[in-house]
C-alpha cells in the first residue's frame, strides 16, 4: 500500500491539484479496511465457481480504457505521418509515440471525450464541449528549442469545413470568399483547442528569435543555423533524354509520388532532394545539369501573395525568401498600428481570447484604444523538412504555446501506401528513435 500511495501523492503534487489527494481514501480502502466495492462491475469468484466471460471481459476492457487513457494523457500517445511534409526525416505511413513529458502534458481542456479518439468518430465530433476547463500545462523536463521536430494542434484548425475536413478553412476564405467555402464545403465546425487536429513540424525559430530564410535556409538574428540532414527542397534535374533508374531512387529515398518526368526538359521539373541525395544524383553520368527551384518575388504558382503570411501581400516574401520575421515572447511588448496589426491580430483576437475591433484606422482592444500590445505566452515558428511541399508557419503564421502537444519519440511502425504487403512495410524504421 505504501508504494501506491507514495506514487499517487507524487503524482497528485505534479498535477497540482491537491483535491485529488482524497483519492488516498480510495487506496486505503482497498488495501487496508476493504469496506467499499470499488470495483464494482467485477465479480468475485468463490472457488470452483464457473466465470462470467462477459463479466470477464469487461473487467479487462474497463482496466484497459483507463490505464491507456491515462498514458495518452499524461505521456506518451499514439500519431501518425498523415503527410510528407517532413520527408526525408519522418515518412508518409510512419507511425510513432509522441512522448509528452519533454515539454509537460497539458491538462485536458475538453475532458469528455469518447476514449481513444481525438476529435472525430464515424463523421461525427467524438467529444462534449459541456465542460471546457482553462488551459494548463504541467512541468516539463524543458522547452522547446530551435530543431525540435513538435506536434501541436493545427492553429487555424478552430473553424473545419465538414466536407473538407484536412483543408485550411481560412485559406478558402481568402481565396474564394467566406460564402464560397461554406456552401461548397460546409457547414463549418468550431473545435476547441485541444481538439484541433494534429500536425508534426520542425520548430525553426522560438520565442524571441528574428527569422528569416534566404534562398531556402534559415538564418536566426543573422546566423545561419543548421541544415538537419532531412531537409530537403526541389530541383530541376536535366537529363540526357532517359529516366534515372527507379532502383536508385527508391534507394535515394525520393518519393515517386512527388516525382515526374517531361520529356520536353528532359528530365525532372520537381525532384525533391536533401544534401545527400543531391551530391549522389549529380553524380550520375545521365545527369547533365541540377539547379535548385528557389522562389523569388512575386511567388511562383501555386503560391500568391495572399497565400503567405501575413496575406498582406505587401510583404514581398516568398516561401524561399521570407522575413525578417520577430517571433512574439511572453511578457513583451510591441508597438500596434495598420502595419504591424495583421502580423498579430490572430494572436490577439483568437489564441489570447481579447476582443478587437478597427474603426477608422484605430485599434480597439477590450473596449479601448491602444497603440500597443503585451503577449501573454510565448510563440514558435513550425517548417516541415520538406521545404517546398509543407504548409507551415509561412502559410499560417505564429503557434502558440498552448498548442504544443509533445515531442516525438520514436516509430514504431512503417508503412508506405504506395506499395503492396509485404513491400510495404518499411522494416528498417521500426523502433527508430526520431
Amino acid at each position: 500500500m505504501s508504494f501506491w500511495a507514495i506514487l499517487y501523492t507524487l503524482w497528485v503534487i505534479w498535477l497540482g491539484n491537491y483535491w485529488w489527494l482524497f483519492g488516498l481514501v480510495v487506496i486505503f480502502d482497498l488495501h487496508i479496511t476493504k469496506k467499499v466495492k470499488w470495483l464494482f462491475w467485477k465479480k468475485e469468484y468463490k472457488e470452483g465457481e464457473k466465470h462470467n466471460v462477459w463479466l470477464d471481459w469487461l473487467d479487462a476492457i474497463i482496466f484497459a480504457v483507463v490505464v491507456v487513457t491515462f498514458i495518452n494523457i499524461f505521456f506518451l500517445q499514439a500519431f501518425k505521418i498523415p503527410s510528407s511534409s517532413m520527408e526525408s526525416t519522418l515518412y508518409t505511413g510512419d507511425h510513432l509515440f509522441v512522448n509528452k513529458l519533454t515539454y509537460g502534458p497539458r491538462v485536458p481542456q475538453t475532458p469528455l471525450t469518447i476514449p481513444f479518439t481525438h476529435n472525430v468518430i464515424f463523421g461525427k465530433e467524438s467529444y462534449s464541449t459541456l465542460i471546457q476547463n482553462d488551459y494548463r500545462r504541467l512541468k516539463g523536463f524543458r522547452g522547446v528549442k530551435r530543431g525540435d521536430i513538435v506536434v501541436f494542434g493545427f492553429p487555424n484548425g478552430d473553424t473545419v469545413l465538414r466536407k473538407r475536413p484536412a483543408d485550411d478553412y481560412y485559406a478558402w476564405v481568402r481565396t474564394s470568399g467566406r460564402q464560397f467555402a461554406i456552401e461548397n464545403f460546409g457547414p463549418v465546425v468550431v473545435r476547441p483547442a485541444d481538439k484541433k487536429d494534429h500536425y508534426v513540424k520542425r520548430c525553426v525559430a522560438v520565442a524571441g528569435d528574428t527569422l528569416t530564410v534566404r534562398d531556402g535556409l534559415v538564418w536566426i538574428g543573422g546566423e545561419q543555423q543548421e541544415v538537419w540532414p532531412g531537409v530537403q527542397l526541389t530541383y530541376t534535374v536535366t537529363t540526357d533524354g532517359h529516366t534515372i533508374n527507379r532502383k536508385i531512387l527508391d534507394e535515394l529515398g525520393v518519393n515517386m509520388k512527388e516525382l515526374y518526368f517531361d520529356s520536353s526538359l528532359p528530365g525532372y521539373p520537381r525532384m525533391p532532394l536533401t544534401a545527400a541525395m543531391l551530391e549522389r544524383i549529380s553524380a550520375l553520368s545521365s545527369v547533365k545539369e541540377v539547379s535548385p527551384n528557389l522562389d523569388i518575388y512575386p511567388p511562383d504558382p501555386p503560391d500568391a501573395d495572399c497565400d503567405l503570411f501575413p496575406f498582406t501581400g505587401q510583404t514581398g516574401w516568398t516561401r524561399d525568401n521570407f522575413g525578417p520575421l520577430w517571433i512574439p515572447a511572453k511578457g513583451d511588448t510591441v508597438a500596434l498600428d495598420m502595419d504591424t496589426l495583421p502580423f498579430y491580430e490572430r494572436i490577439i483576437r483568437d489564441y489570447e481570447h481579447h476582443t478587437l475591433d478597427v474603426e477608422e484606422g484605430q485599434i480597439i482592444i477590450d473596449g479601448e484604444l491602444a497603440d500597443t500590445y503585451t503577449f501573454s505566452q510565448d510563440y514558435y515558428f513550425m517548417m516541415g523538412d520538406n521545404r517546398h511541399n509543407s504548409l507551415d508557419s509561412r502559410y499560417w503564421g505564429f503557434v502558440p504555446e498552448d498548442h504544443v502537444v509533445g515531442k516525438p519519440l520514436f516509430i514504431w511502425l512503417s508503412t508506405d501506401g504506395n506499395r503492396s504487403f509485404p513491400q510495404s512495410v518499411r522494416w528498417r524504421r521500426f523502433f527508430k528513435f526520431v
